[in-house]
């Protein structure tokens, strides 16, 4: 009691130095501070994050200490080691505020949390709050009368996750199988903590992201205040819905206090073009407490809301008013998308089950990426790097993401940006991997907390079809060993810990779906069948396939022995640009063995750029030097993955998803992405969208025979011809077929398969190669170069490419002419930033390409930069 009352004192002292902010309905905009709390073990060890500092929210310590000065970047050189400190410490945050007369005269008043990240101990004027253990959740408390006209203080203390379970985790017989043990010393090896929290478990590091273990205020801080009455809550539920007409209940949900009334609902639609097409006023019962009213409505010839590929993404606009809605606590308002969704798992004759996603009764081929978390510290994202980021996945022809279980759930901006785009989005909810606690009750219902808040935030969004329960923790049980190991060493625990997953991820979360999700469908755990039998069957459910770069590190030729019903993760490494690798490595440490590079290296404790270097060598040869080598990286990951595919896509209908791992990165590193963590297109993303575009064909070469397909995703047929020519490295033709077809609408058709024998015809493989296209009148749609033997092993000459700048201000082009075959043309401008609208090229003998750039540098400083990289200038420089 004395130290509070202190506080209190203190409080009143400080409040002239923190600025208060007026505080109005809305996020709250108070001055905030942080400093390491008093009496922790690190205060004697960092004095220099004793003091009061200023602190950004929504924000993180990392960050904070970072705007300070106290810390360096966490991105440049290798400083993990040195900043694991911070997880380990207690931090304070405090806000001064005061409440304008209006506000403060309302009846009732309310304090909301978004995000506390995540052991959160919370006072107002001195006097405790709430305790947070959930940075999943929203956390809300009543402050009516509680709040005063001026001196508001909110006081936030947060704990070391580490430190906090530590010894329960510590004093477990037997242990729950983790995910990635810390090597930095701030965690034993055989104790780790991150199962047992509710926090993003990449803050605890993975093999493509940092170990930060941040805390914070990571989302708004909002005051709420209202009268007799508000709206807490509107959604859309579709009753029936086809082409002809679409049948809806709007479900208002309001709270209101004191003695029944009778009000008037305003209800009032628009379509997409702003026209009003429902209006509704009915006199509803209000009674004391929360309820939700239903109000019913119809659309006819409702223009819905399609995947990108499929159709237009039309929104309506519904909006309700209780009363007069005066007061912005009695109005509500969505843009909803009508769409149905459905995960079709018909059985086969084969005893095989489907899994395909059906979209208003079509079913969809879902062509896309997996989603890690945008930055190490999430409020970081701003909505600019969002629309870069999705926009390019649908500029690559991507209808699906799969925002992956390991990291937060996103802001509102990421799914009104896919809705507009046409992204159909896969969500987990938020377990990466290990085995989650499922046996303790409080844990289980602080799960099914904070998955009610994140379905009826989200559920309003027709991008969001489908809630999966987690990422792989099915399958490490069941297929690594989690699930033998423990049942030997504690039967009884490890049926309980069974019994627990099911529980939660078997019951909690299909439950909470099922009652608030509007009709999504629930899968329990990805890969799986939904917890019947083998957990990453190919003949059932979804499929991560690991084969290829994991173990046993099969060559990429082996996607093409691996057929799944649905495939959720694949994926090869790539480092990023020459530019990027700059900003976090000087030229001397950029060697594949150097510290720096190793740090930005996580796969295989760092030593993933052996892996990296084992399949660059497999088609590629030995990199001559680290240039070459980041190079190389990206041509063979492009390559690899394009192989996977379009193997996905001609399997059709067998198969119904290829989602590679992954799209984006959360740091400047090497990574399976193809894309940078600044938004840069790698070489995969370029493939992506010539690999993933509706009209296109997949040639796919295996065991000396190419099977040619052609594959069709829109929900039209079309009238195309497919030309198959074989010509030398020059471009000497010699040998030609092509033949006109109609492709059926969402189909894959093979058309030939053709031997070595029969398309060399005695000649010299490494000169020779099959070009084979789709053409629909004159126009190229889609191209795939057959090679007969490895890259390494081609006749590839350097020099075959000419490049030259042309054009200034907004019109500049970068003119490329080929003289002989081309493979992999890789153009960039150095450290100038330049988005050119197409890369990572093949021309064929002869061949001019004429590409768009854009960029803020002049067009001398652009001319002097262009540098064009090939297959053959690589290899050459290696041989």
């Amino acid at each position: 009691m004395q130290i509070r009352d202190a506080w209190v004192r203190f409080g009143a002292v400080v409040l002239a130095c923190l600025l208060p902010v007026l505080a109005q309905a809305g996020v709250l905009q108070a001055r905030w501070e942080f400093r390491l709390l008093p009496g922790g073990a690190q205060v004697a060890v960092h004095p220099e994050a004793a003091g009061w500092g200023a602190a950004q929210v929504p924000g993180s310590v990392h960050t904070d200490l970072l705007a300070a000065g106290l810390i360096g970047d966490p991105y440049v050189g290798a400083p993990e080691a040195q900043l694991q400190w911070i997880g380990l410490a207690d931090w304070e945050y405090r806000a001064g505020f005061d409440v304008d007369p209006a506000t403060l005269a309302r009846p009732h008043a309310e304090l909301v949390f978004e995000g506390l990240d995540t052991f959160a101990e919370v006072e107002l004027n001195g006097q405790p709050l709430l305790r947070a253990d959930n940075a999943h959740r929203t956390w809300k408390a009543r402050v009516d009368g509680r709040l005063q006209s001026r001196g508001n203080v909110l006081r936030i203390v947060f704990r070391s996750p580490i430190t906090r379970l530590l010894p329960a985790v510590q004093a477990m017989p037997h242990k729950i199988a983790g995910n990635y043990p810390s090597p930095y010393g701030d965690e034993p090896r055989d104790a780790m903590v991150g199962n047992f929290v509710r926090k993003p478990a990449y803050h605890f590091g993975w093999d493509w992201g940092p170990r930060y273990v941040t805390a914070g205020v990571w989302r708004p801080v909002r005051l709420e205040t209202w009268g007799a009455q508000r709206v807490t809550d509107l959604a859309v539920r579709t009753e029936a819905l086809d082409a002809n007409l679409a049948a809806l209940t709007t479900l208002v949900e309001v709270e209101h206090a004191g003695a029944d009334a009778t009000l008037p609902l305003r209800l009032e639609v628009r379509d997409p073009d702003g026209k009003a097409v429902v209006r509704i006023v009915r006199d509803v019962l209000l009674k004391a407490g929360t309820q939700t009213l239903q109000v019913p409505w119809q659309i006819p010839k409702p223009r819905r809301w399609w995947p990108a590929g499929q159709g237009a993404q039309d929104r309506y606009s519904v909006q309700v008013t209780l009363g007069a809605g005066e007061d912005p606590a009695l109005r509500a308002s969505r843009r909803i998308g009508l769409r149905s969704v459905e995960l079709r798992r018909d059985k086969d004759a084969q005893g095989g089950q489907g899994f395909a996603f059906v979209i208003n009764g079509r079913e969809v081929f879902a062509k896309g990426a997996n989603v890690i978390p945008f930055d190490a510290f999430p409020a970081r994202v701003d909505t600019a790097r969002l629309r870069t980021i999705l926009t390019a996945a649908r500029d690559a022809n991507m209808n699906m993401l799969r925002n992956w279980g390991g990291g937060y759930y996103e802001d509102e901006a990421y799914f009104e940006l896919a809705d507009e785009l046409g992204l159909m989005v896969w969500q987990d909810f938020m377990f990466g991997g290990g085995m989650q606690p499922g046996f303790d009750p409080a844990f289980r219902q602080s799960v099914v907390a904070e998955a009610r808040d994140n379905v009826r935030r989200l559920r309003h969004h027709p991008s969001i079809v489908l809630w999966c329960g987690n990422n792989e923790e099915e399958t490490a049980w069941k297929d690594w060993g989690h699930g033998r190991d423990l049942g030997k060493a504690d039967p009884a625990f490890a049926a309980r810990v069974w019994q627990g997953y099911v529980d939660l991820f078997g019951h909690d979360l299909r439950a909470v779906v099922a009652e608030q999700g509007l009709g999504v469908p629930y899968w329990s755990s990805s890969p799986s069948n939904d917890l019947d039998d083998k957990a990453n069957d190919s003949t059932r459910g979804d499929k991560h396939y690991w084969q290829v770069w994991g173990n046993p590190a099969l060559p990429v030729s082996a996607y093409l022995k691996e057929t799944p019903r649905f495939m959720s993760e694949y994926g090869l490494q790539s480092w990023p640009s020459q530019a990027m690798v700059d900003r976090f490595a000087t030229r001397a440490e950029q060697r594949i063995d150097s510290p720096v590079i190793q740090a930005h290296q996580k796969f295989m404790a760092g030593q993933g750029n052996e892996r990296l270097l084992h399949y660059i060598r497999l088609g590629y040869g030995e990199p001559a030097d680290f240039p070459a080598f980041l190079y190389l990286s990206q041509v063979m990951q492009a390559e690899g993955i394009q192989l996977a595919a379009l193997h996905h896509r001609a399997s059709r209908p067998y198969t119904m998803g290829s989602l590679y791992w992954q799209l984006n990165d959360v740091w400047p590193g090497a990574s399976w992405s193809g894309m940078d963590h600044e938004g840069n297109w790698k070489g995969l993303h370029f493939q992506a969208r010539r690999f993933f575009a509706d009209l296109a064909v997949a040639a796919l070469r295996d065991d000396g025979m190419t099977r040619v397909s052609l594959l069709n995703d829109t929900a039209q047929p079309h009238s195309v011809r497919w030309r198959l020519r074989v010509m030398d490295l020059q471009g000497q033709v010699l040998g030609t077929q092509e033949q006109a077809v109609v492709l059926a609408p969402g189909s894959a058709t093979e058309v030939g398969r053709f031997s070595d024998a029969r398309l060399l015809g005695g000649a010299d493989p490494a000169r020779t190669i099959a070009v084979v296209e789709l053409l629909q009148e004159q126009r190229l749609l889609s191209r795939q170069v057959v090679g007969f033997v490895e890259a390494r092993d081609q006749a590839l000459q350097p020099g075959q490419l000419q490049a030259s700048l042309q054009g200034e201000g907004d019109a500049l082009e970068v003119v490329v002419q080929a003289r002989g075959l081309v493979r992999a043309a890789w153009i960039d401008f150095g450290a100038n930033e330049a988005v050119l609208e197409d890369n990572l090229l093949d021309l064929l003998p002869g061949e001019r390409r004429v590409l768009r750039v854009r960029s803020a540098s002049d067009v001398e400083t652009l001319r002097a930069a262009l540098r064009v990289q090939t297959l053959g200038d690589v290899l050459e420089e290696s041989r």
